[in-house]
């Protein structure tokens, strides 16, 4: 029998209820506030990379036409510094110190963008003409940008307390038995490359408004994030206050993909500037400061090599990750790398493992979670590795994978890294995959590009991700007397369509249209506690307790219902915002069971879902390309993706989130790189520089789900958010690779695999 589809619960393709007021130009941001009396503030960065500086004289810039307070590290040094408490522990169970971002820098300058001076004004244009006259002597020192060169000796120290570059070093794996399997491998396989550095460029750039209430003695932060619960925490143990006297507001967000997520020294700026002035005082970012000195992403200088039998089965894989910090040890930054490489071994049976990782300083902006945060770069590197495997031993791509796979009869499977999947058809999705992509038949496409001029090439990523970590996300919903519910959730929106998606899973328990249910996030006053949205987390963990908060709020509805119509509790439906006995025209609108409820707990439901195990969403992305071998460009001619992820809950939704984070992981592949130069001068700078995606750049994306239901998840979610991003960069490359490889003998080529580059690896080739 084939199971109905509702019309606005689960498995329903419900349009986003959010989008209207988006489109109409209706969207509420941070720099849409405008408090009565706001003052505006500017930060004045450092135009060097590494350095000592003194300031002289204030008197200039104090003086300044609507000048209001003028800030510098002496006049914040007791709030100290923004301090990572993500700093794991290491192979000798110490754990690294950290070097703490401070609020405004005190003598010395660490990256260009460093924060100096913060001048609060009556306009941001009157505040950044003052800061121009604050008069800064720098003394600039040789810097440490390159990430490859971070540990040489002839290396400028970033910290030269430490004695070394090296922030911290983790290892995971058995050596001794990695080594024996090594020993006794027909053929090992080596590949070196660079993960490239990315800028994050979500459309909203950040803003904060920071307010002082001098009679109650309270702050309110208002600004752009991905969960203010967090921001309060680290707020509060900043400035030395209770939770209850920093209320944190979160309205729309225009994207967060990880670097929102973060404190940053502007939110403690605006917050000490109002309350010396006690007047509201607003921050907004330019595009140039989003590249300067918001959180950064990816930057890793990897090495790797699989051991193989005469078959081609893995025996044994060797993993050395040297990731770059930047200059600061940003909140989340050292458990990224020490997150991905827990993933090391992928969807493959490899029972041997020998990981190093180690965290780098460099004066560069410091990096943290982007988009995937570990999983990506883990994936990529494996991934590109199998496909190199595969040439070495003679294999098609998916033969290899196909050895290698983690047999459905092998779940649950514990990895060499401690992680416990759950249940995964690897082959399966593959498969599909494949035959949607017509694979069988690309030596037709092939000839047909050849005689056009161009090489083409196709490659594929099986990949799989841990998500949605252990943890809960409450969930709370309550009965409007106009008839109308609210569920109220300490996640996070920033674009993904929470608003929709929630009210799916509450509108199934309380069969009501989901224009009659609102979602409220973002608002510490109105929740006590919330996880935030990160880690594709949101639905998995907070669906779960918003359902069950809906059917706890719908047993209430019932019994009310029961008592007022004289029936059994059994007896009541719940239709279209009404409660009638089944089979009757007796019935009682929601609005009317408002008003007669005792308490107000009747009407109030509540639900929490306590996983104690990732998710492990996966799949096969397959990327088909055409190179104009003439002048290096690429043209991605086909896309197809099958993902298990294992229960849809808006298909729509879905397709969204997957279609996003491919862009993204293509942009990794390439047009994207942050480039520094040797004096630490970001050379990457604004979009004339850095390349993102375009429309021209992707085609139509083929997208399906071939769903195996998580049996860690009480419904069988295993989470969407950042899968997308993690398959496609090296699927994207494989498929550049594999064109290079048939036609030239090229085996390896950097990302982003540019125009220039390709042309150049084509001619380096050519003259050889």
């Amino acid at each position: 029998m084939t199971a109905v589809t509702p019309k606005f619960g689960m498995g329903a393709s419900v349009r986003r209820v959010e989008d209207l007021s988006f489109i109409t130009g209706q969207g509420r941001y941070t720099d849409d506030i405008r408090p009565e009396q706001v003052l505006h503030g500017y930060v004045l960065r450092s135009p060097v990379a590494k350095g000592t500086f003194t300031i002289g004289s204030l008197e200039a810039a104090r003086a300044a036409p609507g000048v209001r307070l003028v800030l510098t590290g002496e006049d914040v040094a007791p709030l100290g510094g923004l301090r990572s408490e993500a700093m794991q522990k290491q192979p000798d169970g110490t754990r690294a110190p950290t070097r703490d971002i401070p609020i405004l820098c005190r003598e010395r300058v660490q990256y260009v963008g460093d924060a100096v001076a913060f001048v609060v004004a009556d306009s941001r244009a009157l505040a950044q003409d003052a800061a121009e006259l604050i008069e800064i002597d720098y003394e600039t020192e040789e810097a440490a940008s390159g990430t490859a060169a971070a540990l040489d000796p002839a290396t400028p120290l970033v910290w030269p307390e430490l004695g070394s570059n090296r922030a911290f070093f983790h290892h995971f794996g058995d050596k001794a038995k990695a080594d024996a399997a090594f020993a006794k491998a027909a053929k090992v396989t080596r590949i070196e490359f660079y993960n490239n550095r990315l800028v994050c460029n979500y459309m909203e750039a950040r803003a904060a408004i920071g307010e002082w209430d001098a009679a109650e003695q309270r702050f309110t932060l208002t600004t752009g994030s991905q969960g203010v619960h967090s921001m309060q925490k680290i707020l509060t143990s900043m400035f030395g206050i209770d939770k209850d006297k920093l209320r944190v507001v979160t309205p729309d967000v225009g994207g967060g993909f990880g670097p929102k997520a973060f404190v940053y020294r502007e939110h403690a700026l605006v917050l000490e500037a109002a309350r010396r002035l006690g007047r509201p005082v607003k921050w907004t970012g330019d595009r140039t400061e989003h590249f300067l000195t918001d959180a950064q992403g990816r930057d890793n200088i990897v090495a790797a090599e699989m051991a193989m039998d005469a078959e081609g089965r893995f025996l044994g894989l060797r993993v050395d990750l040297k990731a770059n910090m930047g200059a600061y040890i940003s909140q989340y930054a050292p458990f990224i790398p020490y997150l991905g490489v827990t993933m090391s071994t992928g969807v493959y049976d490899i029972t041997a493992l020998d990981v190093s990782v180690t965290g780098l300083y460099t004066n560069t902006c410091p990096v943290d979670a982007y988009r995937g945060a570990g999983r990506p770069e883990a994936a990529f590197l494996l991934e590109k590795l199998v496909d190199a495997c595969a040439r070495d031993m003679g294999l098609a791509p998916d033969e290899i994978r196909r050895r290698n796979f983690i047999r459905p009869e092998q779940f649950p499977y514990r990895t060499q890294t401690g992680r416990l999947y759950d249940n995964g058809e690897f082959e399966g999705h593959m498969k599909q995959a494949m035959e949607r992509a017509g694979w069988s038949r690309f030596s037709e496409r092939l000839a047909q590009a050849k005689a056009r001029g161009r090489i083409r090439g196709i490659g594929m990523a099986t990949y799989i991700e841990a998500c949605a970590f252990p943890g809960s996300e409450p969930a709370y919903v309550e009965l409007h007397g106009d008839g109308t519910v609210t569920l109220k959730i300490g996640t996070q929106s920033n674009g993904q369509g929470h608003a929709t998606a929630y009210a799916q899973f509450v509108s199934e328990k309380l069969n009501l249209p989901i224009d009659r249910i609102r979602v409220r996030q973002g608002d510490t006053n109105e929740l006590k506690s919330g996880g935030g949205t990160g880690g594709s987390r949101s639905i998995p963990l907070g669906g779960v307790s918003a359902a069950r908060a809906g059917e706890d709020l719908a047993s209430k509805i019932r019994k009310i219902a029961a008592d007022e119509l004289e029936a059994s509790a059994a007896d009541i439906e719940l239709a279209d915002g009404e409660a009638r006995i089944v089979g009757t025209d007796r019935s009682i609108g929601f609005a009317d069971i408002a008003r007669v409820a005792q308490r107000p707990q009747d009407l109030q439901g509540f639900g929490e879902f306590q996983q104690d195990e990732c998710t492990y969403p996966n799949g096969t992305h397959i990327c088909e390309v055409e190179i104009d071998p003439d002048t290096g460009a690429t043209q991605i001619v086909a896309y197809t993706i099958v993902d298990d992820f294992g229960v849809t809950v808006n298909p729509m939704l879905l397709a969204g989130q997957v279609h996003g984070g491919v862009v993204q992981g293509i942009g990794q592949a390439l047009t994207e790189d942050a480039v520094y130069g040797e004096d630490g001068q970001l050379l990457t700078a604004s979009f004339m520089d850095y390349a993102v995606p375009r429309a021209d750049t992707v085609p139509s994306f083929h997208f399906e789900t071939r769903n195996v239901p998580s049996v860690t998840n009480a419904l069988g979610i295993k989470g969407a958010g950042e899968a997308g991003s993690i398959g496609s960069t090296p699927a994207a490359l494989n498929a550049v690779t594999d064109a290079l490889y048939r036609a030239y003998g090229i085996g390896h080529i950097e990302m982003p695999a540019t125009p220039a580059r390709i042309w150049e690896a084509i001619h380096k080739t050519a003259m050889a």
